[in-house]
């Protein structure tokens, strides 16, 4: 096989199992249960998590990845953690996470939203400091980085309600279209703060147009908010990419709108269409991708042949000679033994397009 292995970067895609059959792992659930009994404080909870996100980010750099996140470990859901840090938004029920098993309290807007500080930033600098502290693997050097995660305006918008009419009506296309201008909004000052924290590539979470491609002037518009963010930065001297990733459905027929969009990185997943592959190596991308072909919900384990020989079809026709091989999605969806394994197979992929052997 052909090397293409110095522009691939192994990479996480987001969430990382919050709990485990070992002590350590179940720390945080147990402190949760005890928050709720009266036996433990928030001070205790923010211990749990604080340790519990530093054994995430050592986990992903055993497993030999480049690109690692916090593993998202303090958010309770996609949608409310960040929601649930606004004011004039409160909550209303619960609704299902796509047909992940996992629900979101859903967010209703009761006014305009506004920030009471930062969402993440201060987490992503606790999470690179995490990451400071360990030792950097053996040919990591230069290469080793962590990226925040954010869930992107339309998704957010998608899965929370206006505040409610006199006839009860939550709204149509023009109240979606204001929920995700006001969450764009938002987010831009945090892109800002995150840049400020060292972040040089964020990744913004979208999955939610993939089901509602009617909805792309209303995504659009609200993406572009956050690509003016970008762009402020960049002005500033200071390096930025937007990484925009879609996952649990086919993104095949929206396919060439995505990378024409003025994003930095395209993620996908390849396990929700089996013609995808197809699709991106007839038409290859102008930019990066990040090759979503390790799939984050199942733990059944792929071979990693199989998917060097995807890599390589795929690679080929990605200009710029770069792109990021991962997981579908985040893993918390795994154990977390079977989403170290997903993790520690990567490498071996590496191997298998340098005709190497672990």
């Amino acid at each position: 096989m052909s090397t293409t292995a110095p522009g691939l970067y192994l990479s996480s895609t987001g969430g990382y199992p919050r709990v485990g059959d070992s002590p350590e792992l179940q720390l945080l659930q147990r402190t949760i249960a005890s928050l709720g009994s009266g036996d433990r404080t928030t001070a205790d909870l923010l211990d749990a998590q604080n340790e519990v996100t530093r054994q995430a980010i050592a986990a992903q750099v055993k497993a030999g990845l480049d690109i690692v996140t916090d593993g998202q470990i303090r958010w309770s859901d996609p949608i409310s953690y960040l929601a649930g840090k606004l004011d004039n938004i409160a909550f209303e029920g619960a609704v299902p996470f796509f047909d992940t098993g996992i629900c979101c309290r859903q967010p209703v807007f009761t006014g305009k939203p506004l920030r009471r500080g930062h969402l993440i930033a201060n987490e992503y600098g606790f999470a690179r400091n995490a990451l400071g502290h360990l030792p950097t693997p053996k040919n990591k050097a230069g290469k080793l980085a962590i990226k925040p995660v954010l869930t992107g305006p339309y998704t957010l918008a998608k899965f929370s309600l206006s505040m409610r009419s006199d006839n009860g009506s939550a709204g149509g296309p023009a109240a979606l279209e204001a929920r995700a201008q006001a969450y764009a909004e938002i987010l831009a000052p945090e892109i800002e703060a995150l840049s400020q924290s060292g972040a040089e590539l964020i990744q913004i979470d979208e999955p939610a147009i993939l089901q509602h491609a009617s909805d792309w002037q209303i995504f659009e518009q609200s993406l572009a908010v956050l690509v003016s963010a970008r762009d402020k930065v960049r002005k500033a001297n200071r390096k930025l990419e937007l990484a925009l990733y879609v996952y649990f459905h086919d993104c095949s027929p929206v396919y060439e709108r995505l990378i024409d969009l003025p994003v930095d990185v395209v993620g996908l997943d390849f396990t929700c269409g089996a013609g995808l592959i197809d699709t991106v190596a007839t038409c290859g991308s102008p930019k990066p991708l990040a090759l979503g072909l390790v799939d984050g919900r199942r733990p059944r384990m792929e071979k990693p042949a199989d998917v060097a020989r995807q890599v390589e079809r795929l690679f080929a026709r990605i200009q710029g000679g770069r792109a990021y091989l991962g997981p579908s999605c985040g893993v918390e969806y795994l154990t977390s033994d079977a989403a170290f394994a997903k993790f520690a197979m990567l490498p071996t992929v590496v191997a298998e397009l340098n005709g190497q052997q672990l």
